[in-house]
């Protein structure tokens, strides 16, 4: 038996072994069954050759374990002079990178950023855009007043309104922030973003209007835009135009809202409409990210979930 321990190749083979000694049915279990009715010496006999075994199957244990360790280090090495493997690092939000795209566009322009308060006045939100209290064109809204009278803005219009008043007119602004309307499905959200843009100046026509919006699209999807223009209503600019896009397979998608400002907004910003006129225009930012990466639900960008994010390559 001796032999055949240090003989033993493989782990398993050894363990078949220290069965067949010190199982159940063991040969050496056995033995020790029969303590009981041997002399003393043939006890002393038992006892040390139990003891050799188990010292002996311990020994070839440890050397097989060892071997197979020798081995697997020589197949599995690492090699430290490799480079690391990179470390994933996050990215932007869809959100803020279609931001700052369209920021670094609008700015190529000539347009300068302006920011302003989230919870307005009436007076900025609603009144000087040219749509007083009993205007009907606040039920267009279903807006989120808060105390005094104030309202969650429900547009960056108002902004608009705070940069005419401060600066006066030429202007070349845009307004960039959050909006809130009661609104909640998958193409809409309490909570949007807006990108509004005003130019204010002596010779401003709608074409120049056409052209900015036409040359806005082309460079944030990367190709030539085609649109076409919708007669609407706005309080706050007369004409008041949309714009549709050219989207896939022959698609027409709604865009931007527009216009040349209404000479009672430039009037209550004091600004004379006999010697200046511009346009302004309005979208959505949101809709703007999920156009250009292929997304189809909006609250998406607010759940927070990072797997979905980077399964959309971001």
């Amino acid at each position: 038996m001796k032999d055949k321990i240090k003989n033993a190749k493989t782990i398993e083979e050894l363990q078949a072994l220290y069965s067949s000694v010190f199982g159940k049915n063991g040969t050496m279990t056995a033995k020790l069954k029969t303590m009981a009715t041997l002399s003393n010496e043939e006890r002393a006999v038992v006892n040390t050759e139990n003891v050799e075994l188990r010292q002996l199957f311990k020994d070839k244990q440890i050397e097989l374990e060892n071997a197979a360790l020798n081995a697997k280090l020589a197949t599995e090495y690492i090699d430290v002079t490799l480079d690391g493997e990179p470390e994933k690092h996050g990215t932007l939000h869809p959100l803020t990178q279609t931001l700052k795209e369209i920021s670094n566009i609008l700015e190529s322009f000539g347009f300068s950023l302006w920011t302003g308060p989230e919870i307005e006045d009436d007076w900025h939100n609603f009144t000087a855009l040219n749509t007083p209290e009993y205007h009907p064109a606040r039920d267009m809204q279903d807006s989120f007043f808060v105390e005094n009278g104030n309202v969650m803005r429900t547009q960056t219009s108002s902004i608009q309104i705070r940069a005419m008043e401060k600066q006066g007119a030429p202007i070349k602004m845009f307004a960039i922030g959050s909006t809130y309307r009661k609104e909640m499905d998958a193409t809409h959200s309490p909570m949007f973003h807006q990108i509004e843009g005003l130019y204010i100046d002596k010779n401003v026509t709608m074409s120049d209007l056409i052209a900015t919006l036409r040359a806005l699209l082309s460079k944030f999807f990367e190709r030539e835009i085609e649109i076409r223009i919708r007669p609407s209503y706005f309080p706050f600019t007369e004409p008041s135009v949309e714009f549709d896009m050219k989207w896939e397979n022959g698609k027409w998608l709604e865009i931007a809202g527009a216009g040349m400002v209404h000479p009672n907004v430039l009037k209550n910003c004091n600004i004379d409409p006999n010697e200046y006129q511009g346009f302004a225009f309005g979208f959505g930012w949101d809709r703007m990210a999920m156009l250009k990466y292929g997304l189809n639900d909006i609250r998406k960008f607010y759940d927070g979930d990072v797997r979905w994010l980077k399964n959309n390559g971001f």
